[in-house]
Order: C-alpha cells, then structure tokens, then sequence
C-alpha cells in the first residue's frame, strides 16, 4: 500500500474558525493535471458488494440504449461494453486530452493531497484508467473540480467528457445523463458528534440542523422523509463537515463511503445507525455519447477482472478505502440493459 499524507482538516479549516469562511466554487475550477503530462449502488448495502461478473462478449462500438422503463430494480443497468471508437471517443481523440469531472476536497475519493499538491483518492484512479484506455500510455488528463450541484449541467454542456465523483445512479438522472456499469456500492447514512443524541436517520433528527450538499440523493432523502429537521444545504459534501465542527449543524445525511472519509478526517464524529439506501456510483456521461458509455464500460470490465485479489479494482479499494470501509470482498457485478 503506498504511503498517504494523513489530512488534518481541524488545521486545514482553522482560518475559517477564525473567521475566513471557506466554500467551494459554485462553479468547475480547472485543476493542473496529474500523471505523465497530465495535469479528480449493486446488490448490498453499507458498502458490501457482490463478486464481480466479467463480461468479454463486448457488444457493437454505438447502439441505442435499452427501451426498458428505469425503475429502482433496474436503475444500475447499462450498455453493454465495447472497444470500439464512435463520435465521442474520437473526439476525445482528436483533442489529445481528457476532460474529468472530479471532486477535489473528499478524502480517499478525490482531494488534493496536502504533502504532494496531487489529486488523489480511488475516484482518480478510475479516471486515469479511462484516459489511458483512450489515449494510450502517460495520457493526458485535465481534472475540472465540480461541486455536486453541478456535475449534470456540466456533461450536458459538454464542459466535461465524463465525471468521476462518486455519483449515484438513479432514474431521475438517467433522465439527463449517462452511466456506466455500477463500480461501487454504497448507501445513505446519517454522521454526527459521537456525544450527539441523534442515533440514525429517524425522529432523533426532529429539530436539528441537518446538512446534505445540494443535487445530492442525500438531499433528496430529506426532501421525501424530514424526520422533523431542519435542513441545509451547501454546494459540496466537505463543506457539512466544516458546519458541523463549527457547530453551525448538528448532523449530516450522506453516503456512508463519503462519511467514513470524513470520519476518518475527524475523530469527534461517527456513522450513526445504518445505511438507508442502496447507492451506486457511477461513471456519468453524455447522454448522446452512447459510443463513450460502451468504451468506459469495457474498461471497468478490465478493472474488475475476475474480482480477485489481483484486479486493479481490488488494489485500489485496498489503498484508498479499505481503511475505513473494510470488510467488501470485490466490486458490484455489471448489469447492461442490451
């Protein structure tokens, strides 16, 4: 396992106790690239996945997608993978670069390491993979860091080529975007002081001050069911964090790998209760660029291998995530609607 500089976000955030408040963009900051000249929900919950399945059959380079009304069940399907280059992988092509969508302050996910001034984090890691897929080797790769509200509108003016963010596929937003296969399970779950009283995503929440970033499922969880809360939003996840040790909320709803990051950040707070949703993340795209969801599904086809030990995937989740979300024993299976 490589060696990782440990985020001290209490030294990180001081000047904003002292008063400088700190929030991020409301809109895509271009972020230096990394790497050789470049320049950021499955069966299961609580992060727990299935084996992976692998699929070699790879299916015809641009096809429509599949006509099967999008429900809860089948929400995670996708195209079935393809090497083969179309309109949109030839664009990426011909521009010599990739364009990412990426969070930038998440630990482990995606976040600027303090001792390196590098983007970091397994959500990169994915994205580097892609753009080595697509352009060969020492691709180069142009990080955007995009707050969550922003990652739809961004794909659909095309201002990215894909977004890497840990971003949960559901039918709403397959309504206006494109996802590939599912490459992480997660779910929905409630982070608070460890003193605190709030206990899961129930009526202990009644009267509290409750984050969640806006566009995310989190909010969307609070919207349908409040518990008696009052809720706030603020454009990306780490800013709830930031309230919460302010003291400006009392608890946060988010993804339960987002929250065991910023657990593992802050020692005061802990996961209360149990996932309450299935959550899984997703490459997102275009939605006219069906050649690209194809091509990016063949390479997660590659970086599940056969779920082993030795896939790409399993060596990632073990530098990243393992730490503080033990226990997965491979990534969720692929499921394609075609």
């Amino acid at each position: 396992m490589r060696a990782r500089g440990l985020v001290n976000l209490r030294a990180v955030l001081a000047p904003v106790a002292a008063g400088m408040c700190v929030m991020a963009a409301a809109a895509a900051v271009l972020v230096p690239s990394l790497g050789g000249g470049a320049g950021e929900d499955g069966p299961g919950r609580g992060g727990a996945a299935a084996p992976a399945v692998t699929h070699r059959a790879y299916g015809p380079g641009a096809g429509r997608p599949g006509v099967a009304k999008c429900t809860a069940r089948n929400a995670a399907e996708s195209l079935r993978p393809s090497p083969d280059d179309g309109a949109a992988v030839s664009r990426i092509k011909e521009k010599g670069q990739l364009v990412v969508g990426v969070d930038q302050n998440t630990y482990r996910w995606g976040y600027r390491n303090p001792a390196t001034g590098k983007l970091e984090g397994f959500d990169i890691e994915l994205a580097q993979a892609v753009a080595e897929d697509i352009l060969g080797p020492h691709p180069k790769v142009v990080f955007k860091a995009v707050p969550t509200s922003q990652r739809i509108p961004a794909l659909q003016r095309r201002t990215v080529d894909l977004v890497v963010r840990t971003m949960t596929i559901n039918c709403a937003r397959k309504e206006q975007v494109a996802f590939s296969t599912a490459y992480f399970q997660a779910g929905q779950q409630v982070l608070a002081p460890k003193a605190s009283k709030v206990t899961a995503f129930d009526d202990s929440l009644r009267g509290k001050r409750v984050c969640t970033a806006a566009g995310s499922t989190g909010e969307s969880e609070l919207s349908a069911r409040r518990h008696g809360a009052k809720v706030l939003t603020v454009p990306n996840q780490l800013d709830c964090l930031v309230r919460l040790q302010l003291g400006e909320a009392d608890a946060v709803v988010t993804d339960n790998a987002l929250a065991a990051a910023q657990a593992a950040q802050d020692p005061a707070v802990e996961l209360k209760g149990k996932p309450f949703t299935d959550e899984p993340y997703g490459v997102a795209m275009n939605k006219g660029d069906t050649d690209l969801v194809r091509r990016v599904n063949k390479v997660l086809d590659d970086y599940r291998g056969d779920g082993g030990a030795d896939s790409r995937w399993m060596q990632a989740y073990r530098t990243w995530l393992e730490d503080d979300l033990p226990g997965i024993s491979g990534p969720p299976s692929p499921e394609y609607s075609d």
